[in-house]
């Protein structure tokens, strides 16, 4: 109950406080919440960037983004703190071909599915809860992947990398609501089957 009662009503925010910095601790200890996510094999296979000066942030939305940005992008902008989420597919691929899963061929069809994608994806979903939790502001975006190549030059980020998504952090300012927030949220009877979907 208390984990319902603490999302109920919070969205993604996307415009933020410019003047109030999130100190470089509280990031740590959002990280540190991050980094507790479950992983297949334990093999941990993500890696965060932080950008939380303003020459890494510009450099960030420079490489991410063609001309003058639009509204919604000029709201996150502003956001003090910038994380990275990347996803390492050769460190999974490595771990399976180690003895105790003797995977040794490395061969990624094996996989379900990508599951270095899915635990990156939950690293940041305990971040953003940590970001609840301290009565900060976030929101989960993506980078196009047209702009993937100018992302990695412009921070030597490592090649076999994949950038999952990014999540701007930062004291929230009064935000304009997104329209997709009009379409409400889907009820359990809409999205859950018992037994079979017929």
């Amino acid at each position: 109950m208390e984990l319902r009662d603490a999302i109920r009503g919070r969205r993604m925010i996307r415009s933020y406080d410019p003047n109030t910095p999130i100190p470089r601790e509280t990031v740590d200890q959002l990280l540190e919440l991050a980094i507790r996510a479950p992983s297949a094999g334990h093999t941990q296979g993500w890696r965060f960037l932080v950008l939380d000066d303003i020459t890494s942030r510009q450099r960030f939305w420079a490489a991410t983004s063609d001309g003058a940005p639009d509204a919604w992008r000029a709201r996150l902008q502003d956001a003090p703190v910038l994380v990275v989420f990347f996803s390492d597919r050769e460190a999974y691929l490595d771990r399976y071909a180690e003895p105790d899963k003797g995977w040794t061929d490395r061969d990624e069809a094996r996989w379900s599915v990508p599951y270095w994608h899915v635990d990156t994806g939950m690293a940041a979903m305990l971040f953003l809860l940590g970001v609840q939790e301290q009565g900060l502001a976030a929101c989960f975006f993506g980078v196009p992947p047209d702009r993937w190549a100018a992302l990695f030059d412009a921070f030597r980020v490592p090649a076999g990398l994949a950038p999952i998504g990014v999540i701007s952090l930062g004291h929230p300012a009064p935000d304009v609501r997104s329209p997709s927030l009009r379409r409400g949220r889907r009820g359990l009877a809409e999205v859950v089957r018992y037994g079979s979907f017929d």
